[in-house]
């Protein structure tokens, strides 16, 4: 159980964290993935895992530090199981790992190491060491009587050992990364074949290179390891201090964070590791692992396909909205219609459009936007600036706490206050996550709101690769509602009623619990009542008790979860005792983990026959119900009503790429048993093609709701 949920669930939401991240390595295990892309789903996992323990391990501790009683037990215990199950699955990774290179080289592509390299070869290394990696080396000779350097979180480096006639002594250096590739492609062995080197095997080959001259030595070692520290921003209560300057100020705390992780080449000398660990100040509380000879795998990432393009996922077209394609202007696109999008299927082009038109469109007198990640060259920041120039009123909310996002959300505000932009930076205390886009238009003397709600971030690079809904609005009373969750955000003391937006933290906790409860009370009439969801992470405690007590009286529970989930079937407990009903089958939770990052978030209610359907920024998380600005908004028009329902049931159809989310935390994969198989993604684009090649600017296509 989690130190900090009194809830009686057994998971706790950090083990429930690192079954999704086994789910993100059975992409890696399984077969059927392209092999690039494979070894792609590796780098994700590590880069996953590293985010874990910045935030999420790091908070464990600190309740294990300073708590005591039962409380500092249930975190001791945590952390030891944590621990147990990350070491399991970083076994795991090595031995993908190793199969991947060598089914590699069955495909003429090898990754090779220092010890392999033939004379050419060796030559071609020490050429390239000297031209691209020798000036970004700054070794550190270390002294046990001084402190070590500040080593970087997502940096790595080498922990030297340096052998003379009768004594030995020790230095590190960061490994480059920036300033050069991870991978480097050098000439081959043999012609057909693609040889790959990482840059840490490079600067192996060539390390003595670095202190011939300068120390009598009789040979070196170096040994990789990476230290990952704590996330936490320290905000502070200075009122007179500006929020850039207190988010500035504590990223620059954060690199001197105490560390609660450093991963080790386990082959490194005891005496140089035990000098680390006294010298880093490692305590119990924080996890000192052996891994193997390479660190930030999250690297794996970019790894370069030098093979044949069958290795890489198929490359796709997006979509274009025929409603946006057939409308002389986006705005009359929106009047028309309802506009729903889904990335990234759709393109993302059309929003950018939108808000270059809005930009330079005399009518539009102000736009109002929340941005919480934004792309390093972001079009739409480019966009904004260009209407605040065209002398439109242009205020953006920045969120300038959107985690490992801080320091570029800080240059954005500044460029963005340097051309004349109102910025915002939200609530103390409270983290803007909201997708929020609006628009004023003065139409025939009256002003006119264009609205935007979504899903996801305001980010043309992470449209490509998540699965995030876009709608957009003419809908006036929604736009009149979202004025106030901005006038909100400005001015937190003010109190609005929402009478169809669910905003957190204002009414969101309330009028979902109402909605779970109108089912509830269905289920105990004798009518037909069930609840579909698709979100990121399901645990917060109430949420969790309600949607339990709902399928305990009959209400159909579905759910489709991507990560954390601690809303767990239980197995073990198939029948009711009382009136014999199978609760499992009211209860069930799939995850699908696929070549998409599944991102968006539907909540659909039966509603005795009348569905209502919603959909917005906001997880079932306490963070994001009762500490952030999240806005979820109904979806009125039946055309997307057919739309989300044909997306969530060819979701809860897939019986390729989803695992069933129970109290066993096994993620089994779903089995087809003899029906067709379906993997969701590829029937979603398949459908969407279909739907925008039918669509006119008249479609009234009818709702598929929930089967009775």
């Amino acid at each position: 159980m989690s130190p900090n949920d009194t809830s009686s669930n057994p998971i706790a939401k950090e083990l429930s964290w690192l079954s999704f991240n086994e789910r993100v390595i059975q992409e890696a295990e399984n077969p059927a993935t392209p092999l690039i892309e494979r070894i792609r789903f590796l780098g994700i996992f590590s880069n996953n895992l590293d985010e874990f323990f910045r935030v999420r391990v790091a908070d464990v501790r600190r309740i294990a530090a300073f708590s005591y009683g039962q409380k500092k037990e249930q975190a001791d215990q945590l952390l030891g199981d944590i621990r147990s199950r990350v070491l399991e699955l970083q076994k795991r990774f090595t031995v993908i790992l190793q199969e991947i290179i060598e089914m590699l080289e069955q495909h003429d592509i090898d990754l090779v190491n220092e010890t392999e390299l033939n004379e050419s070869q060796g030559a071609f290394v020490e050429q390239y060491f000297r031209s691209n990696v020798w000036d970004n080396l700054n070794p550190v000779l270390l002294d046990d009587k001084l402190p070590l350097p500040e080593f970087r979180d997502y940096a790595i480096y080498f922990a030297i050992k340096i052998h003379q006639k009768d004594s030995y002594s020790y230095a590190v250096t960061e490994v480059p990364n920036s300033n050069t590739p991870r991978f480097v492609i050098i000439p081959s062995a043999e012609g057909s074949k693609k040889s790959i080197i990482i840059v840490d095997n490079i600067i192996r080959y060539c390390l003595p290179q670095l202190f011939e001259g300068i120390l009598d030595f009789t040979r070196v070692e170096a040994y990789i390891f990476k230290v990952t520290r704590d996330a936490e921003l320290e905000l502070g209560e200075g009122i007179t201090q500006s929020m850039i300057d207190k988010v500035s100020n504590s990223l620059k705390r954060r690199q001197k964070a105490d560390p609660v992780r450093m991963v080790y080449d386990e082959s490194m000398p005891q005496d140089l590791l035990d000098f680390l660990v006294r010298k880093l100040k490692l305590t119990n509380y924080d996890s000192i692992m052996a891994g193997g000879r390479y660190h930030n795998s999250k690297d794996f990432i970019t790894f370069p396909n030098v093979g044949p393009k069958s290795l890489e996922f198929k490359a796709t077209k997006t979509l274009q909205s025929q409603y946006f394609r057939q409308a002389k202007t986006a705005f009359d696109a929106i009047a028309a219609q309802d506009i729903l999008l889904y990335y990234p299927y759709h393109t993302f082009d059309h929003i950018i459009e939108f808000i270059r038109m809005a930009a330079i469109d005399p009518k539009v007198k102000f736009i109002n936007m929340s941005l919480y990640r934004v792309a390093a060259d972001s079009k739409i920041i480019n966009s904004l600036i260009n209407a605040a120039t065209n002398q439109k009123k242009v205020t953006v909310v920045v969120e300038l706490t959107a985690r490992f996002d801080e320091q570029a959300n800080i240059e954005w505000a500044r460029r963005l206050q340097d051309a004349d932009v109102n910025v915002i930076f939200g609530i103390d205390g409270l983290k803007v996550h909201s997708k929020l886009l609006l628009v004023g238009r003065l139409e025939n003397s009256r002003l006119r709101y264009y609205t935007h709600i979504g899903t996801g971030n305001f980010n043309e690079k992470t449209a490509k690769y998540y699965t995030d809904l876009s709608l957009f609005t003419y809908d006036q009373d929604i736009g009149k509602e979202v004025e106030q969750v901005f006038d909100y955000i400005r001015h937190p003391y003010k109190q609005y009623s929402y009478q169809k937006l669910l905003v957190s933290p204002v009414s969101f906790r309330k009028r979902f619990g109402e909605l779970i409860q109108q089912e509830i009370d269905n289920a105990i009439a004798g009518k037909c009542a069930e609840i579909a969801i698709k979100c990121n992470n399901l645990f917060d405690k109430d949420i969790v008790a309600l949607l339990e007590a709902a399928s305990q009286q009959g209400v159909k529970v579905k759910g489709i979860v991507r990560g954390m989930c601690t809303l767990c079937p239980n197995t073990n407990e198939i029948h009711n005792e009382e009136d014999n009903v199978e609760i499992d089958k009211q209860l069930e939770i799939i995850s699908i983990v696929d070549r998409y990052l599944e991102h968006a978030r539907i909540y659909i209610f039966h509603n005795d026959g009348d569905p209502v359907y919603y959909m917005g920024s906001a997880d079932l998380m306490t963070r994001n119900i009762d500490h952030r600005v999240e806005v979820v908004t109904p979806i009125s028009n039946e055309a997307n009503k057919a739309m989300v329902q044909k997306i969530f049931d060819l979701q809860w159809q897939d019986n390729v790429s989803a695992r069933i989310i129970d109290s066993t935390q096994s993620n089994q994969y779903r089995q087809a048993d003899g029906k067709k198989k379906v993997r969701s993604q590829d029937a979603i684009r398949r459908y969407l093609t279909t739907l925008e090649r039918e669509t006119t600017a008249t479609d009234d296509r009818e709702v598929n709701g929930f089967a009775h």
